[in-house]
């Protein structure tokens, strides 16, 4: 079978055909294929909507001339999967036109050529004279409706976003990239009834704790004038932010629930806490239905409400959050892990009665986003876990707050790789890159990596709480890892790859700042340490800025 040429020596006979009344992302997609195309083999391909004319073409979106083509297809405007193929000389990308044909050509670009985009500022475009194809027939969907990790590095370039098939955001995205719905907030409850407004007319609004309404804990969800109050509220949410699909309607962040006769019935018949707060949100939900047939009303099973209910489930327009922060993040959320058995026993009853389930899982560690924290190689079963479960969306929160955090960059790149295919070897994500990301001191950053990878073992177990003093940390791995990257400095070949290091030269900084705080002000590397982490904007924990950490450190080890 004779091979079809794209380009050969900055020449080619191909047109990138587009329908007229293609979507904004597929325009973009078409766009970007163009230019990309043009680094890699020196060739602009002209753009053209005439769809029948003759000449290979590379044809981008769902039309009537790719229908032709490939026959007909029942694909939505939101289905998100793709397929690239070739029908003899013609290039044939498309999925459904909000993203999917996006998605596929960038997949495109990545299979074919080779193309990464690893962080907002570095991307691998190779360089080839020749490209051509003789079958292509590769066809993709997501393994996760909703996708999203909110790194600080990635959080607002939608570029980045869309290049790695990110589709939720914390709010919604306006852009040329198809747009990206979001969920909207999260422990909103006492944001709809606030203490500051209500408590002092109406305490019985709040939660009765001891024998005493509190402001500060949960509402008293089983007055009629508490769920009024937040359905009305939530609906005027509802009404004018119309970029959002889900909203949320969730306990606040603390776990001081009312104890009061009314709410604690409810909780008997409905098997405890979670039941009070399925039997609230599913009244607002019956109203919501009718007024916003296309919104969804999200609530958290999270902390104290983790548990199932009995006797009631979620309506079919609620979306519970099922929340992993008391899991064990050494090992993967299975029940193999003792410390994570009884989450898994909870996903598995929850995916049995909610309509739609959504995970809200950690991926840093909160209270030292800087120092190692090895959990890469759970990445790819928890999502795979949660993918068996039926979830509708996975939210990877991480460091948000500021950049610096440990592996930020990477880890970012990796994640959302595994939320489209969480089948993938996160193995090879990981040497993919850092081989395209550290240049010549690939190697040794490869090997500090693995070794940080090695303090985890069968028996190590770490919360989202860890600090410099648990068992996994030692004085050896901090001299193993210096030594290392020490080398990696040595090899980096020009500034921004040494920048690269620096920034992974942190993790040990801070640790052993940390951990020998007299030795460390003698020695330089607080110093050192403090130079870098005010240049990257390195904030040190979720509660703690880095001025603050700074004074409290210098303060008490003068």
């Amino acid at each position: 079978m004779a091979s079809n040429v794209l380009f050969k020596n900055g020449k080619s006979k191909y047109q990138i055909a587009i329908s007229a009344d293609a979507s904004s992302s597929e325009q973009t997609a078409a766009e970007e294929l163009q230019a990309y195309i043009k680094q890699i083999g020196g060739v602009e391909l002209p753009i053209t909507n005439s769809l029948n004319s003759n000449g290979p073409k590379i044809f981008v979106g769902y039309n009537d001339r790719v229908s032709q083509l490939v026959g007909k297809q029942d694909i939505t405007p939101d289905y998100e999967g793709f397929t690239y193929c070739n029908k003899g000389k013609h290039l044939i990308i498309y999925g459904g036109s909000k993203r999917g044909t996006m998605y596929g050509v960038f997949s495109f670009l990545e299979d074919q050529f080779g193309v990464r985009w690893y962080t907002p500022n570095c991307t691998k475009v190779p360089k080839l004279k020749k490209w051509n194809f003789v079958t292509l027939h590769h066809s993709e969907e997501p393994a996760i409706q909703y996708r999203y990790s909110n790194y600080y590095v990635t959080e607002n370039v939608p570029q980045w976003s869309a290049h790695n098939k990110e589709n939720m955001k914390w709010g919604p995205v306006d852009n040329l990239y198809g747009s990206i719905e979001a969920y909207w907030n999260a422990h909103t409850m006492g944001q709809l009834v606030t203490a500051k407004e209500f408590f002092k007319e109406h305490p019985e609004y709040f939660a009765l704790r001891n024998g005493k309404r509190i402001d500060n804990g949960q509402l008293c969800l089983s007055n009629p004038n508490v769920l009024d109050i937040c359905k009305r509220r939530l609906f005027e949410k509802m009404k004018s932010l119309s970029g959002y699909r889900i909203f949320s309607l969730s306990q606040n962040d603390n776990q001081s629930f009312c104890e009061c006769p009314n709410c604690k019935a409810i909780e008997e018949r409905y098997g405890g806490h979670s039941g009070l707060i399925i039997w609230f949100v599913n009244q607002v939900a019956d109203e919501a239905r009718l007024l916003f047939p296309q919104k969804y009303i999200g609530t958290f099973a999270y902390q104290y409400t983790r548990k199932p209910p009995v006797g009631i489930r979620p309506k079919d327009n609620v979306v519970v959050r099922l929340c992993s922060i008391e899991c064990c993040f050494a090992h993967p959320i299975t029940a193999e892990c003792s410390q994570n058995k009884s989450f898994v026993d909870d996903m598995r009853a929850w995916s049995k009665i909610a309509p739609h389930l959504f995970i809200w899982d950690y991926i840093v560690d909160y209270a030292q986003y800087i120092a190692p924290w090895p959990n890469f190689q759970v990445l790819g079963p928890n999502i795979k876990a949660f993918r068996e479960h039926n979830v509708i969306g996975v939210f990877e929160e991480a460091q948000y707050q500021s950049g610096g955090a440990e592996f930020d960059e990477m880890k970012a790149w990796v994640t959302n790789k595994l939320l489209w295919n969480p089948q993938q070897d996160v193995n090879v994500l990981v040497k993919d890159f850092i081989d395209g990301y550290y240049g010549n001191a690939a190697p040794k950053i490869m090997e500090y990596y693995q070794l940080c990878q090695s303090l985890v073992n069968p028996q190590t177990h770490f919360g989202i709480y860890i600090r410099e003093n648990d068992p996994i940390y030692s004085d050896e791995f901090i001299q193993k890892g210096f030594s290392i990257i020490n080398v990696a400095r040595q090899d980096a070949e020009n500034d921004t790859i040494k920048e690269r290091v620096e920034r992974v030269s942190m993790q040990l900084l801070y640790l052993q700042s940390v951990r020998n705080k007299k030795k460390s002000i003698e020695d330089g590397t607080w110093a050192e340490f403090v130079r870098l982490a005010r240049r990257y904007n390195a904030r040190p924990s979720e509660g703690q800025t880095l001025d603050s950490f700074i004074s409290n450190f210098e303060t008490n080890n003068q």
